[in-house]
């Protein structure tokens, strides 16, 4: 479904850059779709399924974009947002985007980085969250750790590093991380979204995160903490 190459007949525009129409071929021949595109669109557009939207009265819609666009969910609810007497109630998207920080407090005798482990997840890894309507990578990665720790970080200069995967086939998922520092380690998790939390020095760090990309993002902050 997400992905999925598809073939739109246009019967309607809704503001400036939405559209609404048809799926014309497939297995999803005939289905209502919205159309998000910047540019103006003819008759007939030929896109891929972005997202999955419900709305209200259990109404779901398939949102289709041009192949070679990204759109993440922030964006996409601004642009359904001009819809009229229709409420939304959630959305799923191809494409994800998250910010956090590698956050370091200096201790006495050593440096230590904040680990968590979410409650949907197996591994260690860093505070992080979905980016909102509004806001910049930095203020998403602000929030985010004030949420799931509770923790008021000072976001370091010169220091973004971005991981990019695919963990569930189709979903293709972005996270910016900034290096932050932390002036206390007393930490206080929120349950919803933190399953466990855990102080460490670098080389436990690195014994403790698996993925590749979270060893390459600790590495570079090992650096950068040194040169502060």
């Amino acid at each position: 479904m997400l992905a999925d190459k598809v073939s739109v007949n246009i019967f309607g525009k809704l503001s400036k850059d939405l559209y609404s129409g048809y799926i014309s071929n497939g297995s999803f021949a005939g289905k209502k779709v919205y159309v998000i595109s910047p540019v103006p669109v003819n008759e007939l557009f030929r896109g891929i399924i972005v997202a999955t939207a419900v709305f209200d009265k259990d109404d779901e819609r398939f949102i289709v974009a041009a192949e070679n666009s990204v759109y993440y969910e922030p964006e996409l609810r601004q642009s359904i947002s001009y819809l009229r007497n229709t409420e939304l109630v959630s959305i799923k998207c191809l494409y994800e985007k998250s910010c956090g920080a590698i956050i370091y407090y200096i201790a006495k005798t050593s440096t230590r980085i904040l680990l968590v482990k979410n409650n949907n997840g197996r591994y260690w890894s860093f505070p992080k969250g979905h980016i909102e309507i509004g806001e910049t990578e930095m203020q998403t990665a602000v929030r985010e750790i004030k949420e799931e720790t509770n923790l008021d970080v000072e976001i370091k200069d010169n220091f973004r590093e971005v991981s990019e995967y695919c963990p569930f086939g189709r979903i293709r998922k972005k996270v910016v991380f900034f290096l932050a520092q932390a002036f206390t380690d007393n930490v206080k998790i929120q349950r919803e979204e933190i399953a466990e939390y855990i102080w460490v020095d670098i080389q436990q760090a690195r014994k403790l995160c698996t993925y590749e990309n979270d060893l390459r993002i600790i590495n570079k902050a090992e650096t950068a903490i040194k040169l502060k």
